[in-house]
C-alpha cells in the first residue's frame, strides 16, 4: 500500500472507531444518529478492501481466463454474460426484500444498539460472506441451485432433505414477500401506477442494450433513470386525476396480477425485463437510501430509542415475544445474513456474471449495500418518539381501536403518547389512524418522512414523503418476488432433472413453462388466500418467515463448508465455518422454543393448547372475531408447529450428512469428487477494471 493509501485507510478505521466507541459509552444519554451512520460505513469500507479481498485471493482464487457459465453456456435466456454495472444492480434488487426494511424496524423494540451490532458485524461475516462463497461455487457449477448443489455434493440423502426444504421454505417467503407487495399497493394509485410503469421502461431498457444501442450502459442508465422519476411524479400526480379509479386496485386484483407478471418474468429472456428492471428498480432503492442518509447528516436526529430496552431481556415486548437471544437475530434476518440470498446467488446471478473475479463486488458488496439499507430502517424507527413505536406496533388486542385506549395502552408499557399526539401524528401523513399498523412498513414510512421532512419541505410535505416512502417499500420488494419466482423455477427444474433429465434442462421451453407455472401457481394459491382471508393461506404460513430464512441460511453455509473441504481448502473452511456454527446455534434454538415453548406468545402448541382451552369454554381470544376464526387459529397453530419441527430436522440430516461427507475428506483428500465443471478458456477479452481481486 501506498503512503497516501496507508493514510487514507487509517483515518476511516478512525472515524469508524471513534463512531462505535460513542455508541458503546452512551449512557442514558440521547445522541445523534450520525454516530450509526458513520459507524457503519466505516466498518463496510474496511470489510471491502480488506476481508473480501482476503477471502477472493486466498479462499476462492478467481481466474478471469477461465470462462464462467455465462459464457460457456450462453443462450439468451437464463445464460448470458452481463455488464458487471447492470448484474450488481440486478443482484441488489433481487436480494433487499422485506427484510432489510421491516426487520430492524421491529427489532428496534430491543434497543438500537444490539440491531446496529448485528447488522454490521452479521453481514461482514457471515451474510456477505455467505453471498459471494456460494455465487462463486454455483457459477463453477453451470450456475446450480442451492438444492442441487446440496444433493450433488452431500450425498442422496441430505441432497434430498436439502431439496423438500430449500424449495418448500421458497414458497413460504415468496408468498410472505408478495402479501407485503399487495398490502402496500392496495387501494394505492400512486404507488401501483409508479410501480406498474418500470415495466414497460424496463423493456425498452432492455431492448435498448441489446437490440437498439447494444453495450451504451451509460446511456441506457441515464434514460431509464429519467423516465422512472417522470413515473413517480406521474404517480403523485395520477393520484389526485380522474384516472385514479383505474390504478386503485383491491387486494384480490393485485394478486391477480402480481401471479401473471410472476409468470411471464420467470419465462422472458433476462436481459428482456428482469435484469433491467431490477437494475432501474436499484437506482430508486440507492437514491432513496442515500438520500435519507443525507437527510441524518443534515438533519442529525436524535435517537430516541434506547440503546438496549428493557424488552431485550424480559423477553415480553409487545412488538414480538421472545428474548434478545435468538430473536433479534430471526427478526433482523435479511439485513444481515439471509438464506434468501443464497437462491439468488444460486439462481439468476451465476448464469450471468461476464469474470470470476466479480464475485466480489457483486456478491460481497452487494450485500453490504443491503445491510446499509437495514441500518437507514432502524435509525428510522429509533428516531421516533417510543410511544409513537408502540402505538403502531403493538397488536390491537392491547392497543384498542381509539387513540384514548392507545394513549393508555402505550402509559402502560411505560411510554408516553396523548390522544391528541396519536391523531396529529395520523392527520399529519393524511392516514386515518396509526393505531396498530404493525408489520414495520407503515413505522418505516412514518420515520422516513420525519427525516425527510425535517430537510426537504417541511411538515407541509410531510405525507408526501410518508406515500413515496410507502411506494418506495412496494417497489423495493416487488423485485425479490419476480427474481425469487425465476430462482425457484431453477429449483423445481433441478428437482425434476434428477427424476427425467430435460426437464432439467434450463432452455427446453416446455420445462421452462410447467416449472414457472407450478411455482407461480403454489406461492399464488396461498397469497391469494391470505389476501381474502387474514387467518388463511399465507398468513397461516407467516410465523415461519424468520426461522425458515434463516434455515436456509445453515443450508447455504453447510453446502459453502462442505465444498471448501472437498477441494483441499480445510483451513479455510473457518470462512464459512464460524457462522454456520453461529446460524445453527440461533434457529435450533428458535426452533425449539417456538416448538417446546410454554409461553402462547412463543410457543406454537402452547399457542394451540391455550386457544383450544378458550374454544371449549366458549371465550373469544383476539385476533379471533369468531368461533370459526378460533377453530383457524388452534389449526394454524398446529401446523406451524409441526412444520417447524419438519424443518429442523431436513436442516439437521443436511448437516449431518455433509459433516460425514468432510470427515471423509479430510482422511481421504482428493477421494471425493466434485461436480465442478472442466476449465475453459475465456474468449471475453478482461478489462483491468473486471481484476480488482488481483490488483
Amino acid at each position: 500500500m501506498s503512503p497516501r493509501s496507508v493514510l487514507l485507510w487509517t483515518a476511516v478505521s478512525l472515524a469508524g472507531g471513534v463512531a462505535w466507541g460513542v455508541l458503546a459509552l452512551s449512557r442514558g444519554e440521547r445522541i445523534s444518529a450520525i454516530w450509526l451512520v458513520v459507524a457503519a460505513l466505516g466498518s463496510y469500507a474496511i470489510a471491502y478492501r480488506f476481508y473480501s479481498r482476503f477471502i477472493a485471493r486466498r479462499v476462492l482464487e478467481p481466474d478471469d481466463s477461465r470462462a464462467t457459465a455465462a459464457e460457456r453456456l450462453d443462450d439468451g435466456v437464463d445464460f448470458q454474460p452481463t455488464d458487471r454495472r447492470v448484474l450488481l444492480g440486478h443482484h441488489f434488487a433481487a436480494i433487499a426484500g422485506a427484510g432489510p426494511l421491516v426487520g430492524p424496524v421491529l427489532a428496534a423494540q430491543m434497543g438500537y444498539l444490539p440491531g446496529t451490532l448485528w447488522i454490521v458485524a452479521g453481514a461482514v461475516f457471515a451474510g456477505a460472506v455467505q453471498d459471494m462463497v456460494v455465487l462463486f461455487l454455483s457459477m463453477r457449477r453451470d450456475g446450480k441451485s442451492l438444492g442441487q448443489l446440496a444433493r450433488d455434493e452431500i450425498g442422496r440423502v441430505g441432497g434430498a432433505a436439502a431439496l423438500v426444504a430449500v424449495l418448500a421454505i421458497m414458497i413460504i417467503l415468496l408468498g410472505v414477500l408478495a402479501l407485503v407487495v399487495v398490502n402496500a399497493l392496495a387501494h394505492s394509485p400512486w404507488g401501483t401506477f409508479s410501480v406498474a410503469m418500470t415495466i414497460p421502461i424496463a423493456l425498452f431498457m432492455g431492448l435498448w442494450m441489446h437490440r437498439i444501442r447494444p453495450g451504451r450502459v451509460v446511456e441506457t442508465s441515464l434514460i431509464g433513470v429519467a423516465l422512472l422519476l417522470l413515473a413517480i411524479a406521474g404517480g403523485s400526480w395520477v393520484q389526485n386525476s380522474s384516472l385514479a379509479s383505474a390504478f386503485t386496485l383491491s387486494p384480490t386484483t393485485l394478486v391477480f396480477c402480481l401471479i401473471g407478471y410472476g409468470f411471464v418474468a420467470s419465462v422472458l429472456p433476462v436481459w428482456m425485463l428482469l435484469a433491467p428492471r431490477d437494475y432501474l428498480s436499484t437506482f430508486m432503492k440507492i437514491g432513496t437510501i442515500a438520500l435519507l442518509a443525507v437527510g441524518v447528516v443534515v438533519a442529525a436526529p436524535v435517537l430516541h430509542a434506547d440503546a438496549v430496552s428493557k424488552f431485550a431481556t424480559s423477553g415480553k415486548g409487545p412488538v414480538f415475544a421472545g428474548s434478545l437471544f435468538p430473536f433479534l437475530f430471526i427478526t433482523i434476518a435479511c439485513g444481515a445474513l439471509s438464506g434468501f440470498h443464497a437462491l439468488v446467488s444460486s439462481g439468476t446471478t451465476p448464469k450471468l456474471l461476464q469474470k470470476e473475479s466479480q464475485v466480489r463486488m457483486i456478491g460481497y458488496g452487494a450485500m453490504l449495500m443491503e445491510s446499509f439499507v437495514a441500518i437507514m430502517a432502524l435509525i428510522a424507527a429509533a428516531t421516533l418518539e417510543p410511544g409513537l413505536y408502540y402505538a403502531m406496533n403493538a397488536p390491537a388486542g392491547l392497543l384498542g381501536a381509539t387513540a384514548q385506549s392507545a394513549s393508555h395502552a402505550v402509559a402502560g408499557l411505560g411510554f408516553t403518547i396523548t390522544p391528541d399526539q396519536l391523531n396529529q401524528a395520523a392527520h399529519a401523513v393524511e392516514e386515518q389512524t396509526l393505531i396498530a399498523r404493525s408489520g414495520g412498513a407503515p413505522t418505516l414510512a412514518v420515520g422516513m418522512s420525519e427525516i425527510f421532512s425535517g430537510v426537504f419541505g417541511g411538515s407541509a410535505l410531510k405525507a408526501f414523503w410518508y406515500h413515496f416512502a410507502i411506494m418506495f417499500e412496494a417497489l423495493f420488494i416487488l423485485t425479490t418476488v419476480d427474481a425469487g419466482t425465476r430462482v425457484g423455477r431453477f429449483m423445481l427444474q433441478d428437482m425434476l432433472g434428477n427424476v427425467w433429465k430435460p426437464v432439467g434442462r434450463v432452455n427446453w421451453k416446455p420445462g421452462i413453462w410447467l416449472c414457472s407455472g407450478l411455482i407461480v401457481a403454489a406461492w399464488g394459491y396461498f397469497l391469494h388466500t391470505g389476501a381474502t382471508d387474514p387467518l388463511g393461506g399465507i398468513n397461516q404460513l407467516f410465523p415461519l418467515f424468520g426461522i425458515a430464512n434463516q434455515l436456509l441460511a445453515a443450508i447455504a453455509l453447510t453446502v459453502c463448508t462442505t465444498l471448501l473441504v472437498k477441494s483441499g481448502r480445510l483451513r479455510w473452511a473457518w470462512v464459512t465455518g464460524v457462522p454456520l456454527a453461529w446460524v445453527t446455534a440461533v434457529t435450533f434454538t428458535a426452533g425449539w422454543q417456538k416448538i417446546f415453548s410454554g409461553d402462547p406468545r412463543v410457543g406454537f402448541f402452547a399457542q394451540r393448547e391455550t386457544y383450544a382451552d378458550a374454544l371449549h369454554a366458549g371465550r373469544l381470544l383476539a385476533p379471533a372475531k369468531s368461533m370459526d376464526d378460533m377453530r383457524t387459529v388452534v389449526t394454524n397453530s398446529t401446523v406451524d408447529g409441526v412444520l417447524m419441527a419438519l424443518f429442523l430436522v431436513l436442516v439437521a440430516t443436511v448437516i449431518i450428512n455433509a459433516a460425514v461427507v468432510c470427515v471423509r475428506s479430510v482422511r481421504h483428500p482428493g477421494a471425493q469428487p466434485t461436480s465442478e465443471a472442466p476449465y475453459v478458456e475465456s474468449r471475453i477479452a478482461t478489462a483491468p477494471e473486471l481484476a480488482g481481486t488481483r490488483s
